[in-house]
């Protein structure tokens, strides 16, 4: 049998995904308390995804979100990554309110977004090491909060991934008008 790697890079693609959703579980969390959620998209929720992208452009002004819309088009998968807001009892101050109780419930606790960002890390370090190509992305983790792919999750980030031979989501030139 033979494989071409080209008839089969999308599926090494999802591999990797799936590998770095892993990675992401497996990251160490503040005080042991497990907060992640995780998702794949693929396919036809990434159109919709860069779709909800297009309407926050027109809602925010933000015209970097036209050009991360359309880039996430190349990916094969994209990695969502978001915590659920739950606050620690350390009173540590991180957030800027000296305990707990005083935090406003709109306020993250700092413990929460420092567990994403090393699950974050967790995945683009697995991402690296299967040479898969990426990027985070806040603007298409806005958009799936906003599709609540994550359920209630309040802060989430996406990493497009996808195997090329440059990397589609670096050295990306500004858009101006919508795709489409």
């Amino acid at each position: 049998m033979i494989q071409n790697e080209r008839e089969i890079r999308r599926q090494l693609v999802l591999q990797a995904a799936n590998q770095m959703m892993i990675a992401a579980r497996t990251a160490p969390k503040g005080k042991g308390i497990d907060i992640i959620e995780i998702a794949v998209v693929t396919e036809e929720d990434i159109r919709k995804l860069s779709e909800e992208m297009l309407k926050l452009a027109s809602e925010t002004g933000m015209k970097f979100l036209l050009r991360d819309a359309d880039n996430i088009l190349s990916a094969d998968a994209v990695l969502v990554i978001g915590t659920m807001q739950k606050t620690q009892g350390m009173n540590c101050a991180h957030c800027g309110y000296a305990t707990c109780v005083e935090k406003p419930e709109l306020v993250p606790c700092a413990i929460n977004t420092v567990d994403l960002g090393i699950a974050i890390g967790s995945a683009c370090a697995t991402a690296a090491d299967l040479r898969v190509d990426t990027r985070v992305m806040f603007s298409a983790g806005l958009a799936a909060q906003r599709l609540h792919i994550l359920g209630d999750c309040k802060c989430v980030m996406a990493i497009p991934v996808s195997a090329s031979s440059k990397n589609p989501f670096f050295d990306r030139k500004p858009k101006e008008q919508p795709i489409g």
